[in-house]
């Protein structure tokens, strides 16, 4: 992180800037005297005080504040992006003649033998076919990225990837335009692309048979399903196939 002058925020302040930045508005002011302290005081955005007693502690000054306030303007508008590219997927799974969950957390197993470990699934959107043959329902996963940091972050914990695939016949990352691209990902995925309110398939999804465990068909039971309008939802018969 470079320097700035005093009153204006750093030219590269990065998140454990930010996360610092973030304690000590919440707390007393502390002081942990570290290099990150160092840099915040720096570029002016906290300043030592002293109390009747000699004791210092550290204060965010008003560009400390400012930058707070700017990285909660952002990360507002990153989470706004994500539910609204969240909605699209799901209503398109539902005019797809399927049955939508947002935000479930399901329990799954991932690993074999010594290695198996129990993990926690919370796929973005997840949606099986509306049909009434067990055999038809082909569950699906799909996981929304609209930053590329996240994204990145993503990729580098393989076992939430492995507890999805466990969970799903299909898993699909859906990245908002400009954020990746499809090669990033790993085969086991299908990659979708959302731009100008559209999702475009830029690798499918390998399909594979898979049947939902009873665990996790308790824990749909016990989950409210998307609302859906009438003209929304389709139904599926044995036959008919299923979107992405």
């Amino acid at each position: 992180m470079d320097p700035s002058p005093e009153g204006a925020a750093p030219r590269a302040l990065g998140p454990l800037h930010r996360r610092r930045l973030r304690q000590i508005w919440r707390s007393a002011g502390w002081p942990c005297q570290d290099l990150i302290e160092i840099e915040l005081l720096a570029c002016g955005l906290l300043q030592r005080q002293r109390d009747g007693d000699g004791r210092e502690t550290l204060r965010v000054t008003d560009a400390g504040i400012s930058e707070l306030a700017r990285t909660l303007q952002k990360n507002r508008a990153a989470r706004d992006a994500h539910e609204a590219l969240v909605a699209l997927v799901a209503r398109e799974m539902q005019r797809a003649g399927r049955v939508v969950w947002r935000g479930l957390s399901l329990r799954t197993r991932i690993g074999d033998g010594d290695a198996a470990a129990w993990a926690i699934a919370m796929p973005d959107v997840f949606s099986i076919r509306h049909t009434t043959v067990e055999d038809y329902v082909e569950p699906v996963a799909h996981e929304i990225k609209v930053r590329r940091s996240d994204l990145l972050a993503d990729l580098r914990r393989r076992e939430k990837g492995e507890a999805y695939r466990q969970l799903s016949s299909q898993c699909w990352y859906v990245l908002r335009a400009g954020i990746g691209q499809a090669d990033e990902i790993p085969d086991a995925f299908g990659v979708m692309q959302a731009h100008d309110g559209a999702l475009e398939v830029l690798r499918p999804a390998p399909r594979r048979a898979l049947k939902l465990p009873f665990a996790t068909w308790m824990a749909l039971a016990r989950a409210a399903p998307e609302p859906v309008d009438d003209d929304v939802q389709g139904w599926l018969g044995a036959d008919d196939g299923a979107a992405p």
